[in-house]
């Protein structure tokens, strides 16, 4: 390599950041060939880095004896340029790009590599599959799109990490190899040599770990932190993924919401020139279930669901009544300008609810010039149908739909079509980010195939303080576990969920008393998490905490179509790396170290 460019490559310049201020400077810069021209006795070059695109001037009368090379470059070449900044003539300005104005006349010229024909087109303009850009996910950073998603992804969690520090959190590392605890979903196993028959597990979140540091005195922790879990994957999930992480002591929900929103709309501001208003709205889990259909609800847009129930159910309708008489519910949706939708898409949706949510129709009903018509109409009075009208707000041209059966489905299968349709017929406005806190989330669920509650959070979430006295004996808690309230909260973002968390129980008698709602044994308890537990017999502090998906956040705000958009080196939907090859085989040797036999499948 000749000394020019060791010396200079130090005091480099970045492409991208040269302006017309700097016109006459001799300077030296380094990069890619993005583009080409040879017109004859002047080759014209894009040379890209990081920061930009710079056009670079080589002439044969410059650069002599060395024009040989420019007649080389080629696309992806990786090329080092001296040359003198100069204002380009009126006529060549090219107002698209950032540094149209000025170009680099070069005296001097290096090829540091040459290149492969890319097999794909490195222009943002150009559609590329996503299977060839992670399986050429170094090309791929070549291109805007991902590149200026990454350089969002550090301004954001460094925006993060100067604010947290700001507010005294320390960011601590917990560990990556971890004792296997049920927290949802299927651990990732990593099989220990040394411990034959012995597994570690890649932790599912920092939970029990920040709870800890908060026995030991650390008070504000924070951790942007990789997390791992083994489940089905889509457009939001990875098997690995990023979280921030945060844990508190000494607060109440009321701080720590305050604290988050504080963090978030300085950090939105920063970042992505994003106004957040604060407070941030609140609604309680009941309310977004019965209203939404969702725990996440999209408040973008309308159309609520409307429990018609006392309405419908004195009808001759026997879908309905029968629901009703059952403990179940009726709910109507109504879609703005949705009676064009045709009775072939109708089919369809029912058949969609009823495979994935289990709902058994799909009553409907299309308001028109004479009111509400459809084959099920004349099985109800005026009266009726004037105050179906009424109840979810219908006009001429919207279309009413029904769900009739347990109030979860109903909910579900609602919700569900209510976002659906709002992509067609009342889709929120681009750019516009509507952010609020979901509240009084139930302490537990019930789960009908284990015939068990389940925690809706996870164990160690603290029951509200009006739900207290359900815990006060095993005998109310056997009655009463179905209405305890939690202090828990979730952040929703344009109906994605980014955050959740909750106030901890900090209390050994109140963690049994959870730990026994949920059938969990002292026995089962002590081998899962006894060290937490006994750490809380150590003087453990009132805490609280939540995590943020930091892939989630930056897919909506950078408007990418799933997470994989803006991690680095995603997997696919079946969980495989296409540039590494991986998860891959390994040699018998291995297998045999680790005292492990493969099954055939």
């Amino acid at each position: 390599m000749e000394d020019w460019i060791l010396n200079h490559y130090k005091n480099r310049t970045w492409a991208g950041e040269t302006s017309v201020q700097q016109a006459g400077n001799t300077i030296s810069v380094f990069g890619w060939a993005f583009r080409f021209r040879d017109q004859g006795g002047v080759i014209f070059v894009d040379l890209r880095d990081r920061t930009g695109i710079l056009q670079i001037v080589l002439r044969k009368e410059i650069l002599k004896d060395h024009f040989h090379l420019a007649e080389k470059i080629r696309s992806e070449y990786v090329i080092a340029v001296q040359g003198t900044l100069r204002k380009r003539d009126p006529e060549s300005v090219n107002p698209k790009m950032q540094t149209g104005e000025i170009e680099l006349v070069a005296d001097k010229l290096e090829i540091l590599n040459s290149a492969k024909t890319p097999p794909f087109s490195l222009d943002e303009f150009e559609e590329t599959s996503e299977e060839h850009r992670l399986k050429y996910r170094y090309l791929d950073f070549r291109r805007d799109e991902l590149k200026n998603r990454m350089v969002k992804r550090h301004e954001f969690v460094f925006a993060i990490r100067n604010y947290l520090n700001s507010k005294k959190f320390l960011e601590i590392e917990t560990p990556i190899l971890n004792k296997s605890t049920p927290e949802g979903a299927r651990d990732f196993l990593v099989p220990s040599r040394l411990n034959p028959n012995s597994f570690y597990a890649l932790p599912q979140s920092p939970q029990i770990f920040k709870q800890i540091l908060m026995v030991g005195g650390v008070e504000r922790y924070f951790q942007v932190v990789k997390c791992f879990r083994d489940e089905d994957l889509r457009a939001d999930r990875q098997p690995e993924f990023t979280q921030l992480d945060m844990e508190f002591s000494f607060v109440s929900q009321e701080e720590i919401l305050a604290e988050i929103e504080g963090l978030f709309s300085k950090v939105m501001k920063d970042v992505f020139s994003l106004e957040l208003k604060t407070p941030f709205p609140r609604m309680k889990y009941r309310q977004a279930m019965e209203e939404y259909g969702s725990d996440k609800p999209d408040l973008r847009f309308g159309m609520k669901l409307v429990d018609v129930s006392e309405i419908v159910k004195n009808g001759d309708f026997q879908v309905f009544t029968v629901a009703v008489a059952t403990h179940g519910v009726v709910k109507a949706v109504c879609v703005p300008g949705g009676s064009v939708i045709s009775r072939k898409e109708i089919e369809d949706l029912t058949a969609w609810l009823n495979r994935d949510y289990k709902a058994k129709g799909l009553a409907y009903m299309k308001h028109g010039p004479n009111g509400l018509e459809s084959t099920i109409t004349k099985r109800f009075s005026p009266e009726t149908l004037a105050k179906i009208s009424e109840a979810v707000g219908s006009k001429e041209g919207d279309m009413i739909f029904f769900g009739a059966d347990e109030r979860q489905i109903v909910n579900h299968s609602l919700g569900a079509l209510r976002l659906k349709l709002s992509e067609r017929f009342d889709k929120p406005t681009e750019g516009h980010f509507h952010i609020s806190w979901i509240v009084d989330f139930p302490m537990f669920e019930w789960n009908k195939d284990a015939n068990r509650w389940d925690s809706l959070h996870h164990p160690f979430t603290s029951p509200n303080d009006s739900s207290l006295e359900i815990f006060s004996s095993d005998e109310k808690l056997r009655e009463g576990a179905g209405q305890a309230l939690a202090k828990a909260y979730d952040l929703v973002l344009n109906g994605v969920e980014i955050g959740g968390g909750s106030i901890r129980i900090h209390s050994r008698e109140l963690q049994n008393r959870v730990f026994s709602a949920l059938g969990i044994g002292e026995e089962e308890a002590k081998e899962k998490f006894g060290f937490l537990l006994e750490a809380l017999e150590y003087g453990a502090p009132p805490h609280g905490g939540i995590a943020f998906g930091i892939d989630r956040i930056l897919m909506l705000m950078t408007e990418g179509k799933s997470i994989r958009d803006v991690i680095a080196f995603p997997k696919t939907q079946k969980g495989i790396c296409l540039m590494s090859e991986c998860p891959s085989e390994v040699e018998e040797k291995q297998l045999q170290e680790l005292k492990l036999r493969l099954v055939k499948v």
